[in-house]
This record gives C-alpha cells, structure tokens and sequence, in this order.
C-alpha cells in the first residue's frame, strides 16, 4: 500500500499486536504502526512485555525490537518502561524463564502497562512474542492475559507458503475468546513470492477484518518511513 487509500478508522487506545508465527514481522510492522501514527500526530508509545534473545549491555539487557520500538514512541520513557522482562536466549520465553530461573511474572507485566496508559498516549500498541498462543509457563498462554485485558488485536501475517492456514486458525483463535481483531497487516517476507496476490486476496475473503496494510519486502527496513504502507485514519 504506498498510497493511504481506503483508510481504516482506529480509534485511539491499546492495541495488541500478535503474528501468525515467529519471525512473521511484527516489530516492522509495529513500526509502521507507530511511524503512521506519529506522521498524523497522534501521541504514541510501544510495549513489549517479554523479549527473548538480548544482548548484554553496559545499561543491561537489550532487545534489538523493542529498541526499535523505543525509538518510533514519540512519547519518550526508558527502555525497561517498554521492554520490562527480557532473556539473553533467543529461545522460547517459559522455556528461557525456567533456564533463568527467573518466571514471567505477570505482576509486573501488568503494571508495566497501567504505567504507560497513564502516559495517556493516544496510541499504545502492545507487541506480543511469537505466535498468539505463546506459553509464559506450563500453565498458561499470553493470550490469556490479552484476553483479561480485553485488547483489540491487529494481527501481523508473514507471506509466505503455508501462511493461509496459519493466518486463519490465529484469526479463528481470536474471534473464539471473544475479543475484537481491529484489523491486520500483510508483511512480505520475500522479495517474490508467487501468487501473493491471490494469496492476499483469499485472506480478504476469509478475514472478517480489515487489511491495514501491506508491508512490500525491504532489504533493510530500518532505515525505512513504512508509514505510507499504512492505511489508516488514527482518530481521538
């Protein structure tokens, strides 16, 4: 999408963003989020709960995406305030807390957020780790706690081969707990991908929710505004 053509309405609040599976681009597309939002001038801030694969730093740990995300609020608060839980493997997070010897504590995640909202920014958005069933022990799912939350979910899908089935049982999962998908992202993760657009077109079929962007293949996104990949109308 380089044009914002048949913008979607957002109403201001928290959004949880979610992938159809791992390494799927929901930081980019987070980023474009954020980028979009920023270029309407609407107050932004970013939360990423629970990272794992840091690295050490003189400051501590650090996520390379929530850094990112850092630097696309436009709501400045420290590091820890957006990434407040972070592992150095780059492994599953129950199973990097259990190695650790440190859980995911809910506790804090929870008042990791109340703090943010209270920065009332127009704009929060949530990312999540992995897959929307990510465990955070043996015992319980993060979708459990979006679900408590009762967050709106924009859901991010990797275009890849077998993204179909992926994007339709986490887009199935969602709508079943109940909660609202505001809409989702398409996020090229090859530079041709053959029939992506009739890939995306039977999504648009099968997904009750609108598409709010396309994110082409970049070789290096950072460097890149994504905004215009967005079509959305943030609104108060």
């Amino acid at each position: 999408m380089t044009e914002l053509q048949s913008l979607t309405n957002l109403k201001s609040g928290t959004y949880f963003v979610t992938g159809t599976d791992t390494d799927v681009g929901k930081t980019v597309c987070t980023k474009a989020l954020l980028q979009a939002a920023n270029r309407q001038l609407k107050s932004t801030l970013a939360y990423k709960p629970i990272s794992a694969g840091c690295e050490h730093t003189k400051d501590g740990l650090r996520n390379e995406d929530a850094l990112i995300l850092q630097q696309h609020c436009n709501i400045k608060v420290s590091y820890n305030a957006v990434n407040p839980i972070a592992y150095t493997q780059p492994i599953a997070p129950h199973i990097a807390a259990i190695e650790n010897k440190r859980p995911i504590n809910l506790t804090l995640i929870d008042q990791g957020l109340d703090f943010l909202q209270q920065q009332q920014p127009q704009f929060l958005f949530v990312e999540g780790a992995g897959g929307w069933h990510l465990p955070i022990n043996n015992k319980q799912l993060f979708s459990e706690w979006v679900i408590e939350k009762q967050l709106p979910v924009i859901v991010v899908i990797g275009l890849k081969l077998g993204c179909l089935n992926h994007a339709l049982l986490t887009v199935q999962s969602i709508q079943q707990s109940g909660l609202t998908i505001a809409g989702w992202i398409a996020n090229h993760l090859q530079p041709k991908m053959p029939y992506v657009e009739q890939n995306i077109d039977t999504l648009k079929t099968f997904i009750n929710a609108p598409l709010l962007g396309t994110i082409p293949f970049l070789e290096n996104i950072n460097e890149q505004d994504l905004s215009l990949h967005i079509g959305i109308s943030f609104n108060d």
